[in-house]
């Protein structure tokens, strides 16, 4: 189950880079992807929804950052940095979500942090550092980075948000209908970039290619990883699945050098060094003398 979360997840920075091929603007992907995603889970959902409607207006506030952090900044800063960047580059910085998490938490004040987790985000920062500098000083000195590094540096913060306030969730709520009612606010923030691509004149052609990356997208890393991950984890626990996102980032470039000669350079072997000894050493426990 964790293989195929974490493989569904990995095609969908394929398929968004794809999607950058076929001319499909970023925000018109995502408004559209998560439309259908919508629509699929509605009968599913909203007799619960309903049911729960009176509570889900208690939390408008918390649904709404929900909804903005993950459906809407999320999803779609992923998607315009495939525009400009690699998917190898992409998918390594969600390896450093973990610790990103332990960030906002610790700002936000949700949780402790201890010395291990502090040491694995500074290690974790000087890996995605190597990414975006490509091990080139200059590039640090002049600041003249990748526009797409930059998007995904975004894009790992907003899902730390996003985690960090999912934590706050007091709402007795099943997955299905949680994704349903944050993807609901997701949408009306989103609503308006999509409108703005369309005032730009970035139209998509309606064929069966948009149709297979939309179905693929709506289905498997909006749907079927949440399911996988929501079961294993159950059964294994969250502390072991966790070791299995480092898959995303290996089956990631697997596809990139496969489908888009991509290569795997060496500061991308350093910066996911540095990136998963951060993760590691954040998950270590202190012990009481």
């Amino acid at each position: 189950m964790l293989v195929c979360a974490t493989l569904f997840w990995a095609g969908n920075f394929t398929i968004g880079k794809l999607a950058f091929l076929e001319n499909i603007p970023p925000n018109t992907l995502a408004f559209l992807r998560w439309c259908l995603v919508w629509i699929i889970l509605f009968p599913f959902t909203y007799k619960e929804v309903f049911k729960l409607k009176d509570s889900i207006k208690q939390n408008l506030s918390l649904f709404s950052i929900l909804g903005i952090t993950s459906v809407c900044i999320f999803t779609s800063f992923t998607y315009n940095a495939l525009n400009y960047t690699q998917v190898i580059n992409a998918s390594l910085f969600n390896t450093a979500i973990p610790v990103t998490i332990i960030l906002v938490c610790f700002l936000l004040k949700i949780e402790k942090t201890n010395i291990f987790q502090i040491s694995g985000l500074l290690i974790s920062v000087l890996g995605i550092l190597a990414i975006i500098t490509r091990l080139d000083l200059n590039i640090l000195l002049t600041l003249n980075f990748n526009k797409g590094d930059i998007y995904m540096i975004i894009a790992i913060i907003s899902w730390g948000i996003y985690s960090a306030f999912l934590k706050k969730k007091k709402l007795d709520i099943s997955l299905l209908s949680l994704v349903h009612v944050v993807c609901t606010f997701g949408l009306i923030i989103l609503f308006p970039a999509f409108l703005f691509e369309l005032a730009q004149g970035k139209t998509t052609e309606v064929n069966s290619n948009l149709i297979f990356i939309l179905l693929y997208i709506a289905i498997f890393p909006s749907i079927g990883s949440y399911y996988c991950w929501a079961g294993a984890v159950s059964i294994i626990g969250a502390n072991r699945a966790g070791i299995f996102l480092s898959l995303i980032p290996l089956f990631s470039t697997i596809f990139a050098m496969i489908f888009f000669n991509e290569k795997f350079l060496f500061f991308h072997f350093i910066g996911s060094v540095l990136i998963i000894l951060g993760l590691f050493l954040s998950n270590k426990k202190t012990t009481n003398a």
